[in-house]
């Protein structure tokens, strides 16, 4: 057993400390970690999951794969604790190196503790003085994947004695100019102060919570043209308390044509698990698509993990997200070329919509909508037959095309603050939507959530290129988030499908989790 101390990072001054424990406060810890929910960047297999390090079972244990890079567990304490005391019961093989970190959203990291002679068994982390909602280790040492059978965190949570409700901040729900549409309001507030920390906001439409948000602005969408609506909001903080509702917001939608579309989109879907292991994911963000009775879904790459073999989309990905397959439009990514024959058993689960112009890339149309599906596996080094050919066909679609707004998809994105990190082998994709005037660009890989202002072919914010949006969240496991490009507007790592809203002249898109939560909502955008 290895009793230990915290090793403080010189960065110290970043950190979130809480004053030195006293002898009362140590006593007052509480195990705040059993049966929480946990995700992690990658599992040996279905049996050596996440949860297995909350289950309170020595015996079974999280496993990541074996990978060069830094692998991760981490954890949802459900609301901000003082983090004083971490345990970690380590199997044979335990990582040598690793950090514990907190954050308050599960984005930006703070390291807690950080052990560089990790040799086995139990490591106890006492003394530690972090603050936040989420816990996350990053084993350092990657390699053979590491078993961990027990994450346990001690301390307290802030919700303790916490009655106190946040303020409903000041001034009334608003909206931009041109943020009210026939079918869409786009409403902003002031934030809102707790002496905790305020949770989130309830979005009110009429009187009825239609929503809830993290951030101070939420697109409603689906809205009926020629129509008056009431908006409010209310805050609510880690202990369930909620503020006063702002000051209400009375909006009249123009008259317009009522014809609008939903579409669902994820990437990186079908982990090899099925709906009878509660901690199977794509099952969950298939009842999401099917809560939503989209029009039409998009995939974007990675459809079945890990070698994309034929049995497993039969096994997996059929059972859940195949339930669309009639209005699905796919796209292959690099897992579905590790199959016997590259992109052979997607091409034979999904028939004619993998192709139906003959090619792994094709273009549809829905309303006002002209789609671009493309094959970003033709630009990967090991597979760039067909790139030219590609391109040449891009930039022909999109000179002939005839409608009014226009989206692309494709597996790999251009730019990513994810474990991937922006991909050059896409810069010529990249600069030939910018230049035909796309407006929406959709891209999986990285396993996170990451929506960008319009962008420019360098990257930069520019309101004449197309928005992107990372939605590589569709049921395998998250990877680790960076520091953000200057142009990301919304950053997370949590799993969930996008919700697009689309009209003859403009979009809209939310993320929503797998309990239909809304995790992030776009402005409104107009079709170039």
């Amino acid at each position: 057993m290895n009793a230990r101390l915290a090793t403080v990072s010189t960065a110290a001054a970043v950190l979130v400390l809480t004053p030195l424990l006293t002898a009362s406060a140590q006593a007052a810890d509480i195990l705040l970690s059993q049966g929480r929910q946990v995700v992690s960047s990658t599992m040996r297999d279905a049996s050596s999951g996440a949860g297995n390090a909350v289950d309170g079972n020595a015996a079974t244990s999280w496993r990541s794969a074996d990978r060069p890079d830094p692998q991760w567990i981490r954890m949802d304490l459900g609301q901000r604790a003082a983090v004083h005391r971490v345990r970690l019961t380590w199997g044979a093989g335990p990582a040598a190196a690793y950090r514990v970190e907190v954050s308050d959203d599960g984005s930006q990291w703070r390291q807690a503790s950080l052990v560089t002679d990790g040799d086995g068994g139990v490591d106890d982390l006492t003394g530690l003085s972090a603050h936040g909602r989420f816990v996350r280790v990053v084993d350092l040492a990657p390699g053979t994947g590491h078993p961990l059978g027990e994450l346990a965190v001690y301390g307290i949570p802030d919700s303790t004695g916490d009655g106190t409700a946040p303020t409903a901040g000041t001034g009334s729900v608003s909206s931009q100019a041109g943020a009210i549409t026939a079918t869409t309001a786009g409403l902003s507030w002031a934030e809102a102060t707790d002496d905790v920390g305020v949770t989130g906001y309830d979005v009110l439409r009429d009187g009825k919570v239609i929503a809830t948000t993290t951030t101070p602005a939420y697109t409603d969408t689906g809205l009926t043209p020629g129509t008056a609506y009431r908006y409010t909001v209310r805050a609510r903080d880690a202990a369930g308390n909620t503020s006063s509702s702002a000051g209400e917001l009375k909006v009249t939608t123009p008259q317009g044509k009522a014809g609008t579309y939903v579409l669902a989109a994820a990437g990186d879907i079908a982990a090899q698990c099925t709906a009878s292991d509660s901690k199977c994911v794509h099952p969950k963000t298939a009842a999401q698509v099917g809560a939503m009775n989209p029009n039409a879904v998009i995939t974007m790459g990675d459809n079945q993990y890990d070698d994309a073999h034929i049995e497993d989309f039969q096994k997996y990905f059929d059972k859940t997200w195949g339930r669309f397959k009639d209005i699905m439009h796919p796209v292959p990514g690099n897992h579905e070329t590790y199959d016997h024959t590259p992109l052979g058993a997607y091409k034979k689960y999904f028939g004619k919509i993998a192709t139906p112009q003959g090619k792994t890339y094709y273009s549809w149309e829905l309303g006002n909508w002209h789609f671009v599906a493309l094959d970003s596996t033709q630009f990967d080094k090991e597979f760039t037959a067909g790139k030219s050919e590609q391109l040449d066909w891009l930039k022909q679609d999109l000179a002939a095309n005839k409608k009014g707004c226009v989206a692309a998809y494709y597996h790999h994105p251009r730019f990513s603050s994810g474990d991937h990190g922006d991909n050059r082998t896409v810069a010529d994709i990249w600069s030939t939507l910018v230049k035909g005037k796309v407006d929406l660009v959709l891209n999986g890989h990285d396993h996170h959530y990451e929506r960008f202002a319009p962008q420019n072919v360098d990257g930069r914010k520019d309101p004449n290129g197309p928005v992107q949006i990372i939605g590589g969240t569709g049921g395998m496991d998250l990877y680790p988030v960076h520091a953000e490009h200057p142009s990301t507007e919304k950053l997370l790592s949590a799993f969930g499908v996008l919700r697009l809203d689309l009209t003859d002249t403009g979009f809209a898109t939310k993320l929503l989790g797998t309990d239909g939560s809304t995790l992030d909502s776009s402005p409104a955008y107009t079709c170039h």
